[in-house]
């Protein structure tokens, strides 16, 4: 994106994490983006379709940063734990990110591409090592309670009620003993250190 479309982007995120996508209109998503509203008509065609390409950008950028983020080699349920604890540290990092994910992403196609990419190849990781102990015919329901979970725990972040460590902690943990990893063995892998998220390309 060019430095104009990103800053259109970044308002784009804000607004539509505060109202619904009918209530947001190109004077104040010029005003939010500190450009003129003709920048606005050259750079969209409508406010649905900016919607629609914040929410595929959004999708796309997270799953590359987590793929990036592990070696290959690494214990599928680190990944896993790490990828779900990078949600939460960026939902309390940058807010409005995390109120853009947590209102849309349960209803949205594109924001529930997220949990098609590095979560869905890391539990079938898991699986195919043995890992995890849950059955082939389940991996629809596992992907659903992985990405319930992580918009539960980010409302709670959002909310105050809890740290983004406690949570994303409490969330990792649960889940792979949920997907059969033993539950000290779970609780490492949930706490150890995080790194830093890669930027995307």
């Amino acid at each position: 994106m060019s430095p104009v479309q990103k800053r259109i982007h970044e308002a784009a995120i804000r607004l539509f994490a505060e109202k619904n996508i009918g209530e947001v209109n190109v004077r104040e998503l010029a005003q939010v983006a500190g450009v003129a509203r003709g920048t606005i008509y050259n750079n969209l065609s409508s406010i649905e379709s900016l919607f629609e390409d914040v929410a595929t950008h959004l999708s796309g950028e997270m799953n590359r940063r987590v793929a990036k983020s592990a070696d290959p080699e690494m214990d599928p349920a680190q990944r896993l734990a790490n990828g779900i604890r990078f949600y939460l540290r960026r939902a309390h990092e940058e807010p409005y990110w995390g109120s853009f994910i947590a209102r849309y992403a349960a209803s949205n196609a594109a924001l529930q591409e997220m949990w098609n990419g590095p979560p869905l190849e890391d539990v079938l990781s898991g699986l195919k090592s043995q890992r995890y102990s849950f059955r082939q015919e389940q991996l629809p329901s596992v992907i659903s309670m992985i990405g319930g979970s992580v918009l539960s725990a980010i409302l709670q972040v959002l909310a105050g009620h809890r740290t983004w460590r406690d949570a994303g902690s409490d969330t990792a943990e649960l889940i792979l003993i949920a997907l059969g990893v033993a539950p000290e063995a779970a609780r490492v892998f949930a706490t150890k250190e995080l790194p830093a998220l890669p930027e995307a390309d």
